[in-house]
Order: C-alpha cells, then sequence, then structure tokens
C-alpha cells in the first residue's frame, strides 16, 4: 500500500509527516500521520481529532487507541491521525493558523488560502484511500456536548454504523457545507461524527464512551477481534436516542448562570434549567424549559449575555433503540 510516499508492508505500523507548506517564521506545516496495516487485505478506516485545535477531548481519544495498540488491525487498514490541526493545538485555539475555520475549508484548493491547501492535501492524500472514518469533535465556546454521534440517517450502512458505535445520542444532522465530513461523504466515504464534552478540557467518561464506541465499530467491520476489550470497558451501550430535531434555550438576561439540571437527563415542559442574576444581589430569575426533550448540551459558562445559548434540548425524536 502507497500512502503519501510511504510504502507500508502488511504487519507493519509507519508514521510518517504529511508535509504541506511553511509558515511565515520558516517552520513546516506538517502533521503526523500513523499507518497501521494488517496482514490480511480489508477496507481502510480513518480515525481523526483535532480539526478544531482546542478540541483536546477527541485527541485523546485517538491517542489512547494508539497507545493501547488498538490502531493494530489484523486485517484491513487503520489510519490515526490525532492532531490535524497541529498549530491549533500548540496554541490551544480553534483555527488555523491563518485565522480560518479548517472544518470550513475543504475540499480545498491547491492555490488557496494556507488553511484552504492545508484541506487540499489531506483530500488527495489521505481520503481516496479510505473507506471510512470517525471523526472526533467536542463542544465548542464552553459548551459541553453529551456523547453523540452526528450523521445524514438516510445513510443506511452510517446509521447502522452509529448504532453500532453505542453513543446515547444518534443525531440527524445534515453535512456542513466546506465541512470534513461533507467533503468525504461527496467521494462516498462513510463518516461518523463524534462529539462530546467541551474544547481544552479532558473528560475520562467522554474519553471512554469515544475509545469503546470506536472498537465497537472496528470490531464490527472486522479489522480485528475487540471482544475483550469491549466487555472490560465500564460504560456499556446505552439505549440509544434518534434525534431528528433540537433547539437552543436562550438567557433572558445577561448575569451570572448556575445550571440546575443534569446533561443527558429527560425534562418536562415547565422544568427550571438554572437561574440568572446578576452579581449584586438584585435579581435572581429561572430559565424555563418551554419543552419536553432530552438534555445534549449545557453551557458552563459562568457568565452569561442576553440571548447566549445556554441549555441544548431535543425536540422531535424518532425512535430508541
Amino acid at each position: 500500500m502507497s500512502l503519501i510516499n510511504l510504502k507500508v508492508s502488511p504487519g507493519e505500523t509507519r508514521t510518517e509527516q504529511l508535509n504541506i507548506a511553511k509558515l511565515h517564521n520558516g517552520t513546516d506545516l506538517k502533521i503526523p500521520v500513523i499507518i497501521s496495516r494488517g496482514l490480511e487485505d480489508g477496507p481502510c478506516i480513518l480515525l481523526s481529532a483535532g480539526i478544531h485545535g482546542d478540541e483536546t477531548n477527541g485527541v485523546e481519544i485517538v491517542r489512547q487507541l494508539i497507545r493501547n495498540g488498538y490502531n493494530k488491525p489484523q486485517r484491513g487498514t487503520i489510519i490515526c491521525m490525532p492532531v490535524v490541526n497541529v498549530f491549533g493545538f500548540i496554541s490551544q485555539t480553534r483555527d488555523f493558523p491563518d485565522g480560518r475555520d479548517l472544518n470550513r475549508m475543504f475540499p480545498g484548493t491547491k492555490n488557496g488560502s494556507l488553511a484552504s491547501r492545508f484541506a487540499y492535501n489531506i483530500m488527495d492524500e489521505i481520503a481516496p484511500y479510505i473507506d471510512y472514518c470517525i471523526d472526533f469533535h467536542t463542544g465548542g465556546a464552553k459548551r459541553f456536548n453529551y456523547t453523540q454521534i452526528r450523521l445524514d440517517i438516510k445513510n443506511e450502512e452510517t446509521m447502522e454504523l452509529a448504532k453500532v458505535f453505542g453513543a446515547k445520542f444518534i443525531i440527524d444532522a445534515e453535512n456542513r457545507d466546506k465541512s470534513f465530513r461533507d467533503a468525504l461523504t461527496e467521494k462516498g466515504k462513510k463518516v461518523l461524527l463524534f462529539e462530546g464534552g467541551k474544547s481544552l478540557n479532558l473528560d475520562r467518561i467522554v474519553t471512554d464512551v469515544g475509545i469503546v464506541g470506536a472498537l465497537r465499530v472496528l470490531h464490527h467491520l472486522n479489522f480485528r477481534d475487540y471482544s475483550n476489550e469491549i466487555a472490560a470497558c465500564k460504560y456499556p451501550k446505552e439505549k440509544a436516542v434518534l434525534v431528528e430535531n433540537s433547539t437552543w434555550v436562550r438567557a433572558k438576561e445577561s448575569g451570572m448562570y448556575r445550571n440546575k439540571i443534569r446533561l443527558g437527563e429527560k425534562v418536562k415542559k415547565g422544568d427550571v434549567l438554572g437561574t440568572i442574576s446578576d452579581p449584586f444581589g438584585t435579581f435572581e430569575i429561572e430559565l424555563v424549559s418551554p419543552h419536553a426533550g432530552y438534555v445534549i448540551c449545557t453551557n458552563h459558562a459562568p457568565i452569561v449575555y442576553e440571548g447566549d445559548a445556554v441549555v441544548h434540548i431535543t425536540t422531535k425524536i424518532a425512535e430508541h433503540f
């Protein structure tokens, strides 16, 4: 198998630097790509994280998969890119060094902006070889996502993989224009987008759910037998909720926010989600749920402004699995 000018033999694991461009100080803009090929022929899957440089929990999931040797298959090829946006990761920022959101630049162009060229090279050097992808993300701007898989539910094979993954929430979400998922889907690849936790944070539960979910998918696709690893996980499959629609409950006032509900729980219309007050004790108001649904994301910011998205609640549930 040839990949980014590297020949990977059966049973071999190799790391190659995908060298794309230089920064203004002459530093090479490159990312490590870990390629593991099984002894038997089979499909190829990409496990990627860190397209947004501050989404550290996804990086930790792929890191642990590599550290524990779970990326070494008996059959097929597993490609790991733990930190796609390496410079955003170093600076602990979401965006690319040129200020652009890398996940809005795909499929990129050969002669475009720095982020666009970077996206182009990933699509040119990596995407043609893969059949599947699990792309790990977290919530941004202090928003903590309950573990969830996002996908287009009209794709039956991808929907089946989402059920296998085992996250509590499967969210029907259209591909965002110029996202990595959108570009891969256009090429006929099957993509699961994992969301869990928040930016610049490592959460052990989110990490463990992401790892065992990936192992279930790898086992299902017969990369190797992961039965023992899956059985040893402390977080079994949850009864999945298929979410067709959801909405944000927004702050009615600016002030200090205190959350009063648990992430992942089901709330009723009129339930108190939290309270907002000024810091001087002159007012305190309740934020109530306008409808029944599951809480799939909460804002962890202690200070909110009027109109800020505070709690994300499902509005339409198709079924349970």
